[in-house]
């Protein structure tokens, strides 16, 4: 049985009171008085009558409040401890400089989103080792400039372009399919392209943008790729960039955001959640494979996306985000490492395994949600 509490203000000519009592219902009382202005102020308490401004809220909704508050508050202080530049070049002094000098020539990787920012950084890092990469991009003349571009600065002309759309499971199909005739093993597919759309977009086969990226196309990506995945073990891995924003948000089988009013952060967010999930559930079912997967973090970094999805963040954070190169860091990291030193299905940061769940955060159990979520996914794939 839920208890209900009553609030009220009262204000009189001679004070402020605040009311208290407990029902069966809450229901919130409130006035700001500090936001009228200095007539209505002074009008109001010349007059004997009472005001009193009710709302009325579920004890859950209240819950469910201050469960989201406490979330996005250990997130934004557990951020800013560690996600910026100056978290990265702290948590730098305990890294093994030996990690990153390993090369992999004949290693066959492929980079989704690789034309700028955090892809574009790994596709670079795995070059300039010598790795033959194949970089996935959506647009033909920002993908053949970024191609060129790692070509003349590694030296290294075993960098290729693959046009594809991610947020279209035609085109996923078609690239995976036309991938696959190369007969090749594939090494390492780093799962990086991302967007965050702030408003409800559609795309043309009706599943909402964010989703259709980073949840449907990384998806379908992955699990195409499997054929010449096993052809490389068992060395294969599958590395998916997350990010840090999936503390705030539950695994929701909501997976288009049908319910409430609509929020990109928060969709972000809870694609990043199912990233996270997904790499678990992978690492179970496919773990006789000889195939590694492992989700990561890259912190907070000053990449175009970020500064054209979330321009207010950027501007707060001017010259506190890390370099494309410093997110891109653990990506290569787990590309290069022997996968004994590493747990399949684990989520990384900094080159080390990071909790998935924020203390009290209550986000732990929703993860039984995920075959759910597979289910899904496979009707549309």
């Amino acid at each position: 049985m839920c208890g209900k509490m009553k609030v009220f203000v009262s204000i009189t000519k001679s004070k402020i009171q605040l009311h208290t009592l407990f029902q069966t219902n809450i229901i919130f009382l409130i006035i700001i008085f500090n936001n009228f202005s200095q007539t209505q102020q002074y009008n109001l308490m010349q007059s004997k009558a009472t005001l009193q401004i009710h709302i009325n809220i579920s004890l859950q909704s209240l819950a469910m409040f201050l469960l989201k508050a406490w979330r996005s508050s250990a997130f934004g202080v557990y951020g800013y401890l560690n996600f910026t530049k100056s978290g990265f070049l702290e948590h730098s002094k305990n890294f093994n400089p030996e990690d990153m000098a390993r090369r992999i020539d004949g290693k066959n990787c492929i980079v989704t989103g690789a034309n700028s920012g955090i892809g574009y950084a790994t596709a670079h890092g795995l070059a300039s080792r010598g790795a033959t990469v194949y970089m996935v991009c959506r647009n033909r003349g920002r993908g053949e400039d970024a191609v060129s571009k790692i070509q003349s600065s590694t030296n290294n002309q075993n960098v290729h372009l693959e046009v594809c759309d991610l947020s279209s499971v035609d085109d996923v199909k078609s690239f995976t399919s036309r991938f696959k005739e190369k007969d090749i093993p594939v090494h390492v597919l780093v799962n990086n392209a991302g967007i965050l759309e702030n408003t409800r977009v559609t795309t043309s086969e009706g599943y909402e943008m964010n989703f259709a990226v980073n949840v449907l196309g990384t998806y379908g990506m992955t699990e195409l790729m499997l054929p010449l995945l096993e052809k490389s073990q068992p060395d294969a891995r599958v590395i998916t960039v997350a990010s840090g924003g999936m503390y705030t948000s539950p695994l929701t089988t909501d997976l288009q955001f049908t319910s409430g009013e609509f929020s990109g952060v928060e969709q972000y967010a809870r694609n990043k959640r199912v990233q996270v999930a997904l790499t678990e559930k992978w690492a179970e079912k496919y773990g006789d494979k000889g195939i590694g997967f492992y989700a990561m973090h890259p912190g907070w970094a000053e990449t175009p996306g970020v500064a054209t999805s979330l321009p207010s963040f950027s501007k707060s954070f001017e010259g506190k985000l890390r370099t494309s190169e410093q997110g891109a860091d653990t990506v290569i990291w787990l590309a290069l490492q022997p996968k004994e030193k590493l747990v399949s299905g684990g989520f990384y940061f900094d080159r080390a395994e990071a909790p998935k769940h924020l203390p009290f955060g209550a986000t732990k159990g929703s993860h039984a949600a995920i075959d759910s979520i597979v289910d899904t996914l496979n009707s549309f794939i």
